[in-house]
């Protein structure tokens, strides 16, 4: 059994590695160039939303919490400095970003991982870095023990305290919550610069604020995440619809299932009704097998079409019973009948499947390009109206990547969280994923922004009960609009109790700094 976390409290910290004096106290405690020739600043200046530039004071290289507390404690004794986390540097709007700040490159933190027994029930769960990647995580659990967290993304090469800090979602998130419903304790470094171990039980109010807070409150240098038993293989599947009311009445139907009936994953996405080879019919394929048959859709289907992806776990030896029990699962389902697509993949490899795009889009030139991503949290009694206005419509001719839509259930997060959701008890997550071709060849980013605006309008002026995930806002209005009164009014607590000074995650233009 593994101790509790050691918030290294009584330790005296090591200073960050860095270089320059972004103080000008001429302390020598960080030491910069402070220029964008640094490799380490230019990376640190944008994202990969690539919409947005900020040049920071300094990047360091923490080794320890300690040694992230220091950081904190340097920036709160100058009247101007900021400090933020940058894991894998995946934000879309600048969240990730500092001008004039201190960056914390937070892969630089220890990066042992260890299995922990829970002494009350005898559950299983790892403790991690709050800057190791989700697929280093998988790899390890799955390599040394034969386990795995519980709740994904879709895409692993995100840091853990980083989705932590939004919310985590994936197609298991229906059943296991997000990944923030699955994190057992934390160490946390609040904005003061201290460092507290919190769980559920033990400050259990920085605990919540932490997961989903957006950074605000603390950092997360170490998370214990619950693991479950690794299956060996996933049946993947992938069924096609031309109605999107009955695409979503079987994947409502099919996230309320109990869990001795239900898949162990459920997603989907809408795609045009056309052969077009990032929008159209061959996005629903997989490598292996069978071509989309575009003859078997009904005449007179609109210009989208809709996608339902669900996958089974199971080891090698129950595979003589996984083709009955897919069978009856999809038996009820109002799908296109010839319009199925199967394969058997591993566990870590169907984890892994976006790994394969984003080498595809190095490979085109689309991972360098802006990323002008647009990620909704939308009501189930909104669903289909959003469907109507914004799929069949503003966007019938796609967004030149995944448009993603499934359901998601809200007793499945904690509402002591800061997240903030819809009020619906089935929400849809709507991720719009852009991989734009460089102007000409694809559209301004100026126009995509500018459809992002008018989607969000849309929501706005047709009353939908909804949230953006990941967020980003300019004005304090609009924040508070995003939380409700009640959560801004919590959020706003939050803040002045755990980062008085507002020197953590400027990027997310919620607070300014505050001189002492």
């Amino acid at each position: 059994m593994i101790a509790y976390l050691d918030p290294q409290q009584n330790q005296t910290p090591n200073p960050p590695s860095v270089a320059g004096d972004p103080t000008g106290t001429g302390t020598g405690t960080c030491t910069c160039t402070g220029t964008e020739a640094d490799p380490w600043i230019a990376t640190a200046s944008s994202d990969f939303g690539g919409t947005f530039h900020a040049v920071p004071a300094a990047v360091i290289h923490p080794k320890t919490s300690a040694d992230v507390a220091s950081t904190i404690r340097l920036a709160t004794g100058t009247h101007h400095l900021t400090v933020t986390a940058r894991g894998n540097g995946h934000s879309i709007s600048g969240q990730s970003l500092s001008d004039g700040g201190l960056v914390l490159n937070m892969r630089s933190l220890d990066q042992k991982m260890e299995l922990v027994t829970l002494p009350d029930d005898g559950q299983y769960c790892v403790d991690v870095s709050g800057g190791a990647l989700w697929e280093e995580v998988l790899e390890w659990c799955v390599k040394n023990y034969n386990m795995a967290p519980v709740s994904w993304t879709d895409y692993l090469g995100l840091t853990v305290g980083g989705t932590l800090s939004n919310g985590g979602v994936s197609g298991q998130a229906f059943r296991h919550g997000p990944q923030v419903a699955n994190v057992v304790q934390m160490e946390v470094v609040t904005g003061d610069g201290e460092c507290h171990v919190c769980s559920p039980v033990d400050l259990s109010e920085l605990f919540y604020a932490v997961l989903g807070g957006f950074g605000q409150f603390g950092i997360i240098t170490r998370a214990r995440l619950r693991l479950q038993p690794a299956p060996s293989t996933v049946r993947w599947i992938r069924v096609a619809y031309d109605k999107f009311e009955e695409y979503s009445a079987d994947a409502e139907q099919l996230v309320n299932r109990t869990r001795s009936e239900a898949f162990d994953y459920v997603e989907g996405f809408a795609f045009v009704n056309s052969s077009d080879p990032v929008n159209g019919w061959p996005s629903v394929e997989f490598r292996s097998g069978p071509s989309f048959d575009s003859g078997k859709v009904p005449v007179g289907s609109g210009p989208v079409l809709y996608c339902l992806e669900v996958a089974v776990h199971f080891n090698n030896q129950q595979s003589d019973k996984v083709d009955e029990r897919v069978h009856e699962m999809l038996r009820p389902l109002k799908y296109i009948r010839g319009l199925e697509f199967t394969i058997d993949v591993s566990y870590v490899d169907f984890l892994s499947r976006v790994k394969h795009v984003e080498k595809e889009a190095r490979a085109s030139g689309s991972w360098a390009t802006p990323h002008p991503w647009l990620n909704l949290f939308i009501a189930s009694s909104d669903i289909v109206d959003f469907d109507r206005r914004v799929f069949k419509n503003i966007l019938k001719d796609g967004i030149g990547g995944p448009m993603l839509v499934y359901p998601m259930l809200r007793n499945k997060w904690d509402e002591k969280m800061s997240a903030a959701l819809p009020k619906s008890e089935i929400f849809y997550l709507v991720a719009l994923l852009r991989f734009p071709q460089p102007y000409p060849n694809g559209p301004r980013i100026e126009e995509v922004l500018a459809q992002n605006r008018h989607i969000i309008d849309c929501c706005r002026s047709n009353g939908y009960d909804f949230k953006l995930y990941l967020p980003h806002y300019e004005s304090e209005t609009d924040w508070a609009e995003h939380f409700g009164d009640d959560g801004w009014l919590r959020f706003v607590k939050r803040k002045k109790q755990y980062d008085r000074t507002a020197v953590l995650a400027p990027g997310q233009k919620i607070f300014s700094r505050v001189s002492n």
